[in-house]
């Protein structure tokens, strides 16, 4: 195969910086011959389709515009998509697959960056962290005290998916009893981890904590309700780094407002949170302001990985991370 021509769609700027480093940037050009987009704007729809003319590659972030029919009628050459983001759902249309380009992305880095938040943010809530710096600040000293540890709890799994996997496997060290709630997961992997597979009600009933982790999708919305928020056992946890709208937020005030559990949340109905909203005024609300992962460090990881797959793909090697067609559509928006 001869060089490739590569297009780089992320406009140049602070989050160019935090996924191009000087050397990605040297290690890039070595590939093909690369075209930056020098806006300090995302293309419009119309830029996009005609920078796409004779490239090979395309390298998209966050916010770009999405590759639908219209987009990619002059992206003769096009093969390969490379996302630095996790989900592909909001750029990818499925004429992108219909022309047999094929698609890669970040979506394992980001995972397990979003899987270690899980395991920070149960610490985090669990020793009470947060409160009791802040007392000690205010010259507390605690004359008595209370808080928990992640060993030996029962933990909750609400669908099964990589950032998921992740945190079955960082929990091992906890020696934690893990229940999942999925809808695929073969037997195979429970018995592989020891897990038990559970209906939602089992688990928000028996689990000292829960963790989300299904998709946005339709079937997925307010999926945890408020009944289901009430069966959780007194001081249970529950944790939300996937997305706001799985849960009934407003339930999920009312319950928090009126039982003693505990929820960490990183991620919202509507973003940014609204000034004044309910969780703001909740003790027992840990609020995180969606920055479960990747942390910043990991982009440039992201970013190596997405240059291994264009030499993979260069040398006809199977490409790692690679999002087909059924994959893409269970992902969220």
């Amino acid at each position: 195969m001869s060089k490739l021509r590569i297009l780089v769609a992320i406009p140049k700027g602070n989050i160019f910086s935090t996924f191009f480093s000087d050397d990605l940037i040297r290690q890039l050009e070595e590939v093909g011959e690369v075209c930056w987009n020098e806006q300090d704007t995302h293309y419009t729809s119309e830029q996009y389709g005609e920078k796409l003319k004779d490239m090979d590659v395309v390298i998209t972030g966050w916010g770009v515009p999405v590759l639908d029919e219209d987009v990619l009628q002059n992206a003769n050459k096009l093969r390969l998509v490379a996302h630095t983001g996790g989900s592909v759902k909001p750029y990818i249309s499925d004429a992108v697959y219909e022309k047999g380009i094929r698609v890669v992305s970040g979506n394992e880095v980001f995972a397990e960056s979003v899987a270690e938040s899980v395991i920070a943010y149960a610490l985090a809530s669990l020793r009470d962290i947060p409160r009791y710096s802040s007392e000690l600040k205010q010259g507390k000293w605690p004359t008595g005290f209370y808080n928990e540890g992640l060993l030996d709890k029962t933990i909750g799994i609400v669908g099964y998916g990589m950032i998921s996997k992740f945190v079955v496997q960082m929990l091992k060290v906890f020696h934690a009893k893990i229940k999942v709630y999925s809808g695929h997961i073969s037997q195979e992997e429970l018995d592989k981890h020891g897990m038990e597979k559970a209906s939602l009600e089992d688990i928000f009933s028996t689990c000292d904590i829960v963790s989300i982790h299904s998709a946005m999708t339709p079937a997925n919305y307010h999926l945890i309700t408020e009944d289901l928020l009430n069966r959780m056992r007194e001081g249970a946890l529950l944790i939300n780094t996937a997305r706001g709208a799985i849960i009934d937020e407003e339930a999920l005030c009312r319950v928090l407002a009126s039982r003693n559990i505990r929820a960490v949340l990183d991620v919202y109905k509507v973003e940014p949170l609204p000034a004044g909203h309910p969780l703001m005024d909740l003790d027992n609300a840990l609020l995180m302001p969606h920055m479960g992962g990747p942390t910043i460090d990991r982009r440039l990881i992201v970013t190596q990985s997405l240059i291994d797959n264009i030499h993979r793909f260069i040398e006809g090697r199977e490409l790692k991370c690679e999002i087909d067609s059924f994959y893409a559509s269970k992902m969220t928006r």
